[in-house]
């Protein structure tokens, strides 16, 4: 696995070495001795989720706070989705930047995203697998959030913004400047 520093402090993208042949492709997904020799990763991940998504849904920008904030390694299985990080750590010389990749099937890249962040995405393509891995347990109470158009951050979602179909929940998220950043842990 190649371990990719981003623009964020401790934002991560992780290019897996990936063999194929005429009949199939394999590669690792995960191996946690490898990523701790490459980065500051130390976690222990306790949860694994997916979702099936369809073009022009935007999630995000979410995060958890408190004893409930979560590290996550997202991928994509099939489809596409553009990825963004938003830095929320007060003290970070990355405070207030965010980062973007675009994820998909095709590339295999997966991003690793640091506690203390927000996170959301776009799905470019009908069709796609969404999984990651989380180092805490999602808890409803603990869930916090930015409007995913706020001004302040300025991100290009990569879709028409006619064409863009948000949750309900999404649609009430604060702007960045009204944001209650979450405790680090």
């Amino acid at each position: 696995m190649q371990v990719i520093s981003t623009k964020l402090n401790d934002c991560f993208v992780i290019e897996p070495r990936v063999f194929q042949d005429s009949h199939e492709y394999f590669f690792e997904s995960f191996n946690l001795t490898e990523l701790r020799d490459e980065t500051v990763l130390n976690v222990n991940f306790v949860q694994d989720n997916e979702a099936f998504l369809q073009r022009v849904v935007l999630r995000g920008l979410h995060f958890q706070k408190g004893e409930y904030a979560q590290v996550k390694l997202v991928r994509i299985i099939q489809g596409s989705v553009l990825d963004v990080v938003v830095d929320l750590r007060k003290k970070s010389s990355t405070y207030g930047k965010w980062f973007s990749i675009i994820l998909s099937g095709e590339n295999k890249k997966q991003l690793f995203v640091r506690r203390g962040s927000a996170h959301g995405y776009s799905v470019l393509e009908d069709n796609t697998i969404f999984a990651y891995k989380c180092d805490n347990f999602y808890n409803k109470e603990s869930e916090g959030g930015i409007i995913y158009n706020n001004s302040f951050l300025n991100i290009n979602w990569m879709l028409d913004k006619n064409e863009i179909e948000l949750l309900e929940k999404d649609m009430k998220l604060p702007n960045f400047k009204y944001l209650v950043i979450p405790t680090k842990k």
